[in-house]
């Protein structure tokens, strides 16, 4: 193993034993440390991946410390450690003090990790799945709340039809081009430029199964169930760490795939009108906050599909954009939810009736993320659908980028309607909310500012995303 495997291979190595340290304080100090172990763990393989690359980047175990791997894992690590901080003080009022949560939470951002620096179709299922099977856990761990239960039976019963899904298109792709290779397996296209129907098979295997992780109509009806029934700072990662996994292992497929992308252009372009419709429209007439903001998710991933559909740099562009403004915007949603959430989480919208004034900042937090979601300036949410629409209309997408923007205006009526509720006259329940804790006061304040940052000034975060998009 030369020393470029061994600095690949450091991040792992990192989370992985990061993981282990949990588990044994577990052991040894019982509730104490584990938030700040897990917590530094993360941290610790962010800034690793941060320093300067070796020169030869060897992919001899499948993986390789590529631009675009090195920017997914600082995002998918600072997400990890986002949720750690916001599930601090909400495990301590449920009584989840025990070491799997963190633990499980390393093994999530560990398989985030390894997908991202996959060079070959095995190590990018594999990761797929570790950080999967992470969720179910994670979805379930609240065993004394029965829809916590019943959400990890559900994410299971799909997550496990996703995965056949996804093994068998791999599968095929293989027998077809006799590699697992990325770069050399995703050609469908024969020397004569006739398609090769097994690997064409594969293709669409493989996207269904990718359709049921990020939750695109008609793979969506889990989506409602486990968002509603998942502890809250489960739900935050979930949202953000799984779908902007499972996107990049899409751009990963993508890249490289050159005529084989036109393929897929049909069943993408499907998939973003059906979600954004059906998604924008099911929350509509939604009065659980969870279960809307669960189906704007998954209007949110019909426009990234959107933008995937134009097979263009200025749209792969996009969808990067687009997910860092989703990831820091959910968890701020749902981390604010966490953190108002006594011994159960707050349910119906009107729960949260004049919570903008007598919690103000938690209030606002929720506020800023349902702006952002919407799209308005000076957000972040606003700069990721800009860019979506402008790279569809570049693209040729005109139908479908006017049906983004009309879609994206009626979900600004339920955004709203969710403020207007907020700061509207005080309830008795407000008086009886949890106080904010320290870690959690520290991710929000961190996520919340992201928003605002990267919604004013995105150049230097587009700059970066050119450079791993090539």
């Amino acid at each position: 193993m030369t020393f470029a495997d061994l600095w690949i291979l450091m991040p792992f190595f990192i989370l992985g034993a990061g993981s282990l340290a949990v588990l044994l304080c577990g052991a040894f100090f019982p509730g104490r440390y584990l938030t700040g172990v897990a917590t530094a763990s993360t941290l610790g393989a962010a800034l690793w991946v941060l320093q300067t690359p070796p020169r030869t980047l060897a992919p001899v175990l499948g993986i390789a410390a590529t631009p675009f791997a090195r920017f997914f894992t600082v995002l998918f690590c600072l997400t990890a450690a986002a949720a750690l901080l916001l599930s601090h003080s909400y495990n301590g009022r449920r009584n989840l003090v025990g070491e799997e949560y963190p633990a499980t939470i390393l093994f999530a951002a560990l398989g985030m990790t390894v997908l991202a620096a996959s060079v070959n179709l095995l190590t990018l299922f594999l990761g797929l799945e570790a950080l999967t099977f992470a969720f179910y856990i994670l979805t379930a761990i609240d065993r004394e709340r029965p829809d916590s239960v019943e959400a990890g039976m559900k994410y299971l019963l799909m997550g496990a039809t996703a995965a056949a899904f996804i093994a068998f298109g791999i599968a095929l792709i293989y027998a077809g081009t006799g590699t697992l290779e990325i770069a050399q397996a995703l050609s469908p296209v024969a020397g004569g430029g006739v398609p090769v129907p097994v690997v064409a098979a594969g293709w669409v295997f493989l996207l269904m199964g990718i359709a049921f992780k990020v939750s695109l109509v008609p793979a969506h009806l889990w989506t409602p169930d486990v968002y509603q029934g998942a502890p809250p700072p489960v739900t935050a990662f979930l949202s953000t760490g799984s779908k902007a996994a499972a996107f990049a292992a899409l751009l990963l497929l993508f890249l490289p795939s050159g005529t084989g992308f036109s393929l897929l252009h049909g069943p993408l372009w499907t998939l973003s009108l059906l979600s954004m419709v059906v998604g924008n429209l099911a929350a509509l007439r939604q009065k659980n906050l969870k279960r809307m903001l669960a189906y704007s998710s998954i209007a949110q991933m019909g426009y990234v599909t959107l933008a995937l559909a134009t097979g263009t740099v200025a749209g792969f562009t996009s969808v990067v954009l687009y997910l860092v403004a989703y990831t820091v915007t959910n968890l701020s949603a749902f981390g604010a939810i966490a953190s108002l959430s006594g011994q159960g989480p707050l349910e119906n919208i009107e729960d949260y009736r004049g919570i903008g004034r007598s919690r103000p900042f938690r209030g606002g937090i929720i506020a800023l993320a349902l702006f952002s979601l919407a799209g308005i300036p000076p957000t972040v949410g606003f700069m990721g659908k800009f860019a979506v629409f402008a790279a569809a209309l570049r693209g040729g997408e005109v139908a479908l980028a006017v049906a983004g923007i009309v879609t994206a205006v009626v979900s600004v009526y339920y955004y709203l309607r969710v403020v207007v509720t907020l700061y509207s006259a005080e309830t008795e329940l407000s008086a009886s909310l949890p106080r904010l804790a320290l870690p959690e006061a520290v991710a929000l304040a961190v996520t919340g500012f992201a928003i605002l940052l990267l919604g004013l000034f995105p150049n230097r975060l587009l700059l970066l995303i050119g450079d791993i998009i090539r």
